[in-house]
């Protein structure tokens, strides 16, 4: 497993504190993190996205999905497993064990749908940017405007 200090970097950046924090729970977790179940994250367009997770032997009902603040979990827990030890495999390849999968979503994403067809769990993500922080055209005014301006605040006082 490898280390990287990000202390160098702590040291000169201010207010990157979830970045930093994020970056080191990546880092660190790699080392043991499980790769199951596989998935895919696809940019559908500017503002559309769509996680794709690989999940074969799994229900509807033995999936939760969990939107907390910017962390979306997946966890799998097939139920009937317990059914399941009364079998003699000669070979068990299809994994059915229990995961927990987290995904850290930024700003303004929300969970639009989520759907499981022949083995697929799929879970489609939009962008919503309020309009408050869309960007807008700022009117320029020309100068004379602005000194009439200052001029009519004048008058009035003088009055």
């Amino acid at each position: 497993m490898t280390n990287f200090d990000l202390t160098p970097f702590l040291r000169s950046t201010v207010g990157f504190d979830r970045l930093t924090r994020m970056l080191e729970n990546e880092l660190g977790a790699t080392g043991g993190a499980s790769s199951y179940p596989p998935y895919n994250i696809v940019k559908l367009d500017e503002n559309d996205y769509q996680i794709t997770m690989a999940v074969a032997g799994f229900s509807e009902d033995d999936l939760t999905i969990t939107l907390k603040e910017n962390l979306l979990l997946v966890e799998g827990r097939i139920l009937e497993a317990e059914q399941d030890e009364a079998r003699q495999y000669l070979h068990r390849g299809i994994a059915e064990r229990a995961f927990e999968r987290r995904f850290q979503l930024a700003d303004h994403i929300r969970v639009v749908n989520a759907a499981l067809s022949n083995g697929l769990l799929t879970i489609d993500l939009a962008r919503e940017i309020p309009e408050s922080m869309k960007p807008r055209q700022i009117e320029i005014t020309s100068g004379q405007k602005f000194i009439d301006h200052k001029k009519d605040k004048g008058s009035k006082k003088a009055a």
